[in-house]
């Protein structure tokens, strides 16, 4: 009995968590595409396919991930470093 592989995954559920919460650049949607078209490639029987779509979508999401927590860090670093320089100069 041929042993089969498993089918490629698409990352589907992190495209989606991508493309609402951490969406820079739209790299966000842009992965959330890929893995449609994933998904859809796998329900096609096109293994092949669906797996270089998920790994482009995979690659997006670490991307956008990973641009998301430097615009998070950067941002409470400007918000730290500003406001209470803001108060220190009103009268």
């Amino acid at each position: 009995v041929p042993v089969s592989a498993p089918p490629p995954k698409d990352f589907v559920l992190w495209s989606f968590f991508s493309t609402l919460f951490c969406n820079p650049f739209c790299l966000g949607f842009l992965a959330l595409v890929f893995s449609i078209k994933a998904r859809d490639s796998k329900v096609a029987q096109d293994h092949e396919a669906a797996g270089s779509y998920g790994r482009t979508a995979r690659s997006l999401n670490i991307a956008a991930l990973c641009v998301g927590i430097v615009v998070i860090i950067l941002s409470l670093v400007l918000v730290i470093l500003y406001v209470p320089l803001n108060y220190r100069l009103q009268p």
